[in-house]
């Protein structure tokens, strides 16, 4: 057992879906694993390992934001040895070209955080990134599903409600879509030499206001959870 995941060792698998709702995470487990079973409810943020076309596969909640995720990342890699964290979760488009239930592909994540800065005490500006294998191997997942993939660089934002943040700004530069937790993500990846990525469904547009409701983004986004599984 870590401080937050109640598994005992081996009960986690080297490759780690990694919902932000642990609802999510639940849906799943129940509706794409055989044989699964939960090995955390600590805080209720579960936690799931099961098989997927007879390989073993485990699904961890992450919660909301970079200091969260980073608290389950951070314990999934040292302290069960987990070798590749997917990320499948939702995010808000900023681009025009972008629509709801697009599946954006994090090649890089950019973020209003301090998390960068205290890590490297001011000295740099550290640009966390995907693994290549990962997103190659998704890449090419989404274009045989023939899903409207994007790929490029998000935001993490450290806040939900963020007036102050200039997003147009980040979206002339580039920047697809804005979500919470990627950054962290990446950069525990580099610092434990593993494998991470961030696989984003669309949930709603910042410049349409478009959306989809709490319960479609829980169980109907699932072309990225197939991607995931499948890579």
């Amino acid at each position: 057992m870590s401080t937050h995941i109640g598994a005992e060792k081996g009960q986690i698998a080297s490759r780690v879906l990694f919902p932000g709702d642990p609802l999510r995470a639940k849906f799943i487990a129940e509706n794409y694993l055989t044989d699964a079973y939960c090995y955390n409810d600590i805080r209720n943020m579960f936690g799931y390992t099961g098989l997927y076309k007879g390989e073993s596969v485990s699904v961890q909640a992450s919660g909301m934001g970079i200091p969260s995720a980073m608290i389950y990342a951070n314990e999934l890699f040292k302290e069960y040895g987990v070798n590749e964290i997917i990320r499948v979760g939702s995010a808000g488009a900023m681009q025009e070209n972008i629509h709801v239930r697009d599946i954006v592909l994090a090649q890089a994540a950019v973020t209003d955080s301090s998390l960068l800065k205290n890590i490297f005490n001011g000295q740099v500006s550290f640009s966390p990134i995907a693994d290549f294998d990962l997103l190659y191997k998704a890449y090419a997942l989404g274009q045989k599903l023939k899903v409207n993939l994007h790929v490029g660089n998000v935001l993490s934002s450290d806040r939900f409600y963020n007036e102050e943040l200039d997003k147009k700004k980040l979206a002339d530069y580039g920047v697809l879509a804005v979500e919470m937790e990627a950054a962290g993500l990446y950069t525990l990846a580099a610092q434990y030499k593993r494998s991470a990525l961030a696989i984003l469904t669309i949930s709603d547009h910042l410049l349409t206001a478009e959306e989809t409701t709490a319960k479609e983004r829980e169980k109907t986004f699932l072309d990225m959870v197939e991607i995931a599984l499948n890579l």
